[in-house]
């Protein structure tokens, strides 16, 4: 480790210590005793050498001798604080990657969720032809797709911040299922193809082809859902990683009739 500063210079700025002790920061072990996985005044608990870890704020200034020949931008300088387990003062040291315990794997879970929740994670925006308002027939596909957008269909990335410690999640739709609201259920894994003219009768890979009429529907209609699957990954400064799964609804309806023919006999 690095010993402190001169006094006054940016890099024996203290860090701030996140403003306040994050949930599930409880015991901490070295040597057999139990320490807290954090401290307000000194930052997170490293098991392994007994010291604790804060991300000095504001970083110092590029060669200062806090980054031991790296550059700003390249690992972080940390506060290292040992006076809790006999080490005494606190000095400053310059890691790649955050130290072992750095923030806290409750603490991250909740910033992954929070990264979740800045996000506008929404149901397919639906496309269907026949266009609502419109008359399907018996028989003839109905075409499904998503009007992909960063909201509807992704990638969708949002971040939180806690105690030195980022999270930064990534969503996007890994499948869309469509109760046609027949009994049926068209699982897609693709944003599905928007219909045009020149495709005229033919099967779309995402799509349905209903056997009755919607008549007997309340309405007159077939009530779909179409149901999205989001697939969030998230990354953390401390290296720890995950990813979470949520799904949003949309609805809208398909009015089926049949096909009339024309006897001119």
């Amino acid at each position: 480790m690095t010993a402190p500063p001169s006094p006054g210079g940016a890099s024996g700025t203290k860090g701030s210590g996140g403003g306040g002790t994050p949930t599930g920061s409880l015991g901490c072990t070295f040597h057999g005793k139990q320490y807290p996985c954090y401290d307000a005044n000194r930052g997170w608990f490293n098991s392994q050498d007994g010291c604790y870890w804060e991300a000095a704020n504001p970083q110092p200034a590029a060669g200062d001798p806090a980054w031991q020949g790296h550059q700003p931008g390249d690992g972080t300088v940390y506060q290292v604080s040992c006076d809790m387990t006999g080490g005494g003062g606190f000095a400053f040291q310059w890691r790649a990657t955050p130290p072992p315990g750095y923030g806290g794997a409750v603490s991250i879970a909740k910033l992954a969720q929070q990264a979740v929740s800045k996000m506008t994670l929404n149901g397919p925006d639906i496309g269907i032809a026949p266009k609502p308002g419109g008359k399907g027939l018996v028989g003839l596909p109905v075409w499904l797709w998503d009007n992909v957008s960063p909201t509807t269909y992704g990638p969708n990335t949002a971040s939180a911040s806690a105690s030195g410690v980022t999270v930064t999640a990534t969503g996007q739709v890994s499948q869309i299922a469509w109760d046609m609201g027949d009994g049926t259920t068209v699982t897609c894994d693709d944003a599905g193809v928007a219909y045009q003219p020149s495709f005229g009768a033919r099967m779309p890979a995402c799509g349905h082809v209903y056997t009755r009429t919607s008549a007997h529907q309340p309405g007159g209609a077939y009530p779909i859902t179409a149901t999205s699957t989001w697939v969030v990954n998230w990354q953390a400064t401390t290296g720890q990683s995950g990813q979470i799964s949520v799904t949003r609804q949309s609805r809208t309806s398909a009015v089926i009739g049949e096909l009339q023919v024309l006897n001119n006999n």
